[in-house]
């Protein structure tokens, strides 16, 4: 079976349609999508109504807890912060009620194969996971699901690595990569033969910037757009 997976599309609705095309053009059997769904980008609710649409199966991330449950969550000054209230405001009962139905993991059996995703670590969205941290970490995560592979959203960094029989990826960032590098990231896995591979899907950064400063959004985040890099 070909899995695409993506994660943290914040809030760009430009990025998730290049990268669901793409994923379609690679004729994938399905798509999995990580969480952070919303948040800094200027399309919140057309995100979400574009996934309630597709019925794709996804799982909650950090920031789609903060929007959906507006309970007192320490939150560092900067961009992040700047977008939150934000983004609340633009979505509607149904729009929140659909990510408050989201759990915190996700969890398939294709035959012999045994998924597992999170974002962030297991049980906290809100904290990234180094894929390049000690190999035990992850040995351990997958011997606990009795998994193949764990997939990791939240660091917005594409990356796989195989630990032992298993293997452990993060898809990237849709809407929001730091990869050094502008565009849409999506993740191609074979769950026959564990082989992954990273899409960069290029797409118009014109109607995105445009509904950024049309909202007052912050302008440094044209900045990451344009260069996949934060600083």
């Amino acid at each position: 079976m070909r899995l695409g997976v993506l994660s943290d599309i914040h809030a760009n609705l430009p990025a998730l349609e290049a990268a669901l095309e793409a994923l379609r053009a690679e004729g994938v059997d399905e798509v999995l999508v990580l969480g952070d769904l919303v948040g800094y980008g200027p399309h919140p609710r057309q995100v979400v109504r574009r996934l309630m649409e597709e019925g794709l199966p996804a799982i909650a991330g950090a920031w789609d807890l903060r929007v959906a449950y507006p309970v007192d969550r320490a939150l560092p000054e900067g961009l992040g912060k700047a977008t939150l209230e934000w983004t609340r405001a633009q979505l509607g009962e149904k729009e929140l009620a659909y990510l408050r139905s989201l759990r915190l993991s996700h969890r398939r059996t294709y035959g012999n194969f045994r998924l597992v995703a999170f974002h962030g670590r297991p049980g906290r969205p809100e904290e990234g996971v180094d894929l390049l941290g000690p190999a035990r970490e992850f040995l351990t995560l997958l011997e606990r699901y009795g998994a193949k592979a764990l997939l990791l959203g939240g660091r917005h960094l594409p990356l796989a690595r195989r630990v032992g029989q298993g293997l452990v990826a993060d898809p990237g960032s849709v809407g929001l990569s730091l990869s050094g590098e502008p565009g849409a990231d999506a993740l191609l896995l074979d769950t026959d033969t564990l082989e992954t591979r990273f899409l960069k899907v290029p797409y118009d950064l014109g109607p995105l910037l445009f509904d950024l400063r049309a909202w007052g959004l912050p302008p440094a985040l044209e900045k990451v757009y344009r260069t996949g890099r934060f600083q």
